[in-house]
């Protein structure tokens, strides 16, 4: 399968009325960690939360100008579920969305908030795809998949039209990829109009298979998808997609999930952007390394911020301590009135924030007259910690870092 350029001018003019032009910021935080000129194409602020709305949107007005106003039935981690909905209520068409059962809570009320009907199935993305085509033959409505679609890949491509029309002289795009749509519709775009112009993947480590497959130059699948980043946790990525990306993009790369963690957070902290772990992976690539950007203008994808709220809370903690901002050590004190006190006293007087305090009377190795101490604290990098752990061992305590 091959699209044209007229495919992509197409979609642009039918999601003109529709969609958000999202901003393509130039960061110079991350310019100024990687060598290269960052710039965020900010999808994140898109209408629904993502660029899935892109796909979906030419998805439904392909079918209606066809005459072909049927229901629709989607399967989706999430955000092609907001986007089916969105764009099924906006043409009037009734919409049945199955996402997994592990989908975020946030995910699953927009989607019911858009007016879909949700039906929760399986462990994975692959499982709610296969409950969907059975709702599809049992109900006779339409089936619109999140990648595998030559109208919504065309749909997604138009985020390269936008690229091109704001930064015509772009080196390299990165785009997330799972089940390859976002990464087969931008590449065919920007290749159709600047072959110079390099455009990358990037996947979790843990759900690989377009990295596989554009290895080996055919269709891979994975036996699981176990990464934090659920919007590309794919197993089995589209045999059009596939095609497509092994055609027209410059490569494609992976990254570990504290990577991924970080790049949320590097975002959060310097730019004040809330991204979801699958949006950050292009991010994550250049901040690690696994793409050489220096001297280049490049374009991060950040293809969505829909993400709980309580996931932000883990990435904030375990972000603080991999930067060596909390450390939790393991205290051996006399169990007598005021131990407690004069060990917070010079944890205190270190400079370091108790976070905090746990007693444990049966760890193992214990006198009788002893107690362990859990003990949680904020300080300000690794040397602060390390000189706090200095203190405390020059005052006599017997310390452990946990």
């Amino acid at each position: 399968m091959e699209l044209e350029l007229r495919d992509f001018e197409r979609a642009a003019e039918r999601l003109k009325p529709i969609l958000h032009h999202t901003e393509l910021d130039l960061s110079s935080t991350f310019s100024g960690m990687t060598g290269g000129q960052i710039y965020l194409k900010c999808e994140n602020r898109q209408k629904t939360g993502s660029f899935k709305i892109r796909g979906a949107s030419n998805k439904i007005a392909s079918m209606i100008e066809a005459g072909k106003a049927s229901p629709v039935v989607a399967s989706s981690a999430g955000n092609h579920a907001q986007g089916v909905a969105y764009a099924a209520a906006k043409f009037g068409i009734p919409a049945t969305i199955v996402m997994p059962k592990a989908a975020p809570i946030a995910k699953v009320q927009a989607t019911q908030g858009y007016g879909a009907k949700v039906v929760l199935a399986g462990d994975c993305y692959d499982d709610a795809y296969a409950e969907a085509c059975r709702i599809c033959e049992e109900e006779g409505a339409a089936f619109l998949h999140p990648y595998n679609d030559p109208e919504v890949i065309a749909g997604q491509g138009t985020l390269g039209l936008e690229i091109l029309s704001d930064l015509p002289y772009v080196d390299v795009i990165i785009v997330p990829a799972g089940g390859g749509g976002l990464l087969a519709g931008i590449a065919s775009a920007v290749k159709l109009i600047n072959p110079r112009v390099k455009v990358y993947g990037v996947q979790a480590e843990g759900a690989d298979a377009i990295a596989r497959s554009y290895a080996a130059g055919k269709l891979c699948t994975t036996d699981s998808a176990a990464t934090i980043a659920d919007g590309i946790a794919v197993k089995v990525p589209g045999d059009l997609t596939v095609e497509l990306i092994n055609r027209h993009a410059d490569g494609v790369v992976t990254v570990s999930d504290s990577e991924i963690a970080n790049a949320i957070l590097l975002l959060m902290e310097r730019c004040k952007q809330i991204v979801e772990p699958a949006g950050a992976t292009p991010l994550a690539a250049v901040l690690s390394g696994k793409l050489d950007v220096k001297g280049k203008r490049v374009v991060c994808v950040l293809s969505g911020g829909n993400i709980d709220v309580s996931f932000i809370q883990n990435i904030i903690e375990q972000g603080l301590v991999a930067r060596h901002r909390r450390i939790r050590i393991l205290v051996k004190l006399l169990d007598r009135p005021g131990s407690l006190v004069q060990l917070l006293n010079v944890i205190a007087d270190a400079g370091a924030n108790i976070m905090s305090v746990e007693h444990d009377r049966l760890t193992a190795n214990l006198n009788p007259n002893e107690t362990s101490v859990h003990i949680a604290c904020e300080v300000g990098g690794k040397e602060h910690g390390e000189a706090l752990v200095s203190r405390l061992m020059e005052g006599g305590y017997v310390v452990e870092i946990e």
